[in-house]
């Protein structure tokens, strides 16, 4: 297949995409696919449009090409309407098919899904509707609620509309303050006392003009992929300082990551049938990763879905998927054939 992996893009986890998309794209070549490696915001300036999707490729040197933008996306955002970068909508109409390596906003939030159903352009991952819903913590609460699968209690707010303690949203310190839409654990804090929660609005509201806020859920964090609406097997993620946040995600060691996790099968089963539940719940197709957090008594809680989760060599998808048995490259085919499925 001729396929072209979309990275990059402008949102906080830019260089955390251009590292999935990388591997994605090195991994579908492995498996004699014609792929591109393609930065859906900065583009591709020159193509041979007579051999667009060639044999011979360097896949690094396409990233390293990517990689030499970052420094410069605020500054390009700011002198730009378009989205798209040079050649990337011609790119994709040629293609067949797009693997979506994008992480967080304009990526994962239904925009760029909309565009291509619109334009008849097939693609990687679930469709507009849920991935926006997905996308905002704050709605992905409200159908989880809706719906019956176990999620903390909390409530969104707007910056216009902040309230300054959390006992205006009924809520009692601890507490965890993170954005709507944010992604990667960026912009992420826990707290439990006044000071800190002032600063963490502050800093949540760098990033975006909603939060969430919510009550902390001590416990075991733990988390489930569900590929058409089967679930993987169960990951134990335990960090080995702080909280899961975007450093200890990405830093190879800093997290004692389980495949399968060491629990019993009773609470294997809760935590995949309530993962199939919150899929289900958002409306998802083709596949998600859904994040729990586990009490001492076994009580779980579903904190959000990630509609395109993190294909990086320290990701969770390839860990759950290596334990059935199936490879790198084998994971990224499969997840372009359950993708197929939305248009049969």
């Amino acid at each position: 297949m001729k396929i072209v992996v979309l990275a990059g893009g402008t949102s906080t986890e830019r260089e955390v995409s251009i590292v999935s998309g990388t591997g994605i794209c090195g991994a579908l070549r492995q498996k004699g696919h014609q792929a591109i490696l393609v930065d859906v915001f900065c583009g591709v300036e020159e193509v041979n449009w007579e051999d667009p999707f060639p044999q011979e490729y360097d896949v690094e040197r396409a990233a390293a090409y990517m990689s030499g933008f970052n420094k410069d996306i605020e500054n390009l955002k700011k002198s730009r309407k378009d989205f798209f970068g040079p050649n990337v909508i011609e790119l994709c109409k040629k293609a067949d098919f797009v693997f979506l390596g994008l992480h967080g906003a304009n990526g994962e939030d239904g925009r760029l899904q909309a565009t291509f159903d619109l334009m008849g352009i097939p693609y990687t991952g679930t469709g507009y509707l849920s991935s926006a819903m997905a996308m905002d913590k704050g709605i992905t609460k409200d159908m989880f609620q809706m719906h019956g699968v176990p999620t903390p209690g909390g409530a969104s707010m707007k910056k216009s509309e902040r309230k300054e303690t959390p006992q205006e949203l009924g809520l009692e310190f601890p507490v965890v303050v993170k954005t709507c839409c944010g992604g990667s654990s960026i912009g992420v804090y826990i707290v439990d006392n006044q000071e800190d929660y002032t600063k963490a609005l502050d800093g949540a509201f760098g990033y975006e003009n909603e939060v969430v806020i919510e009550e902390f859920v001590k416990g075991v964090e733990y988390t489930v992929v569900v590929v058409d609406g089967k679930a993987y097997p169960v990951v134990q993620i335990v960090p080995k300082e702080g909280f899961y946040d975007y450093e200890n995600k990405y830093k190879p060691g800093a997290v004692v990551e389980t495949c399968p996790a060491p629990i019993s099968e009773e609470l294997t089963k809760k935590l995949q049938e309530a993962a199939v539940a919150g899929y289900h719940a958002l409306e998802m197709e083709s596949y998600a990763r859904l994040d729990f957090i586990v009490t001492e008594d076994e009580e779980l809680y579903c904190l959000e879905a990630n509609t395109l989760p993190g294909m990086t060599p320290t990701s969770l998808i390839p860990q759950e998927a290596a334990v059935l048995g199936m490879d790198y490259p084998t994971l990224c085919e499969e997840l372009i054939r359950v993708s197929m499925k939305k248009y049969q």
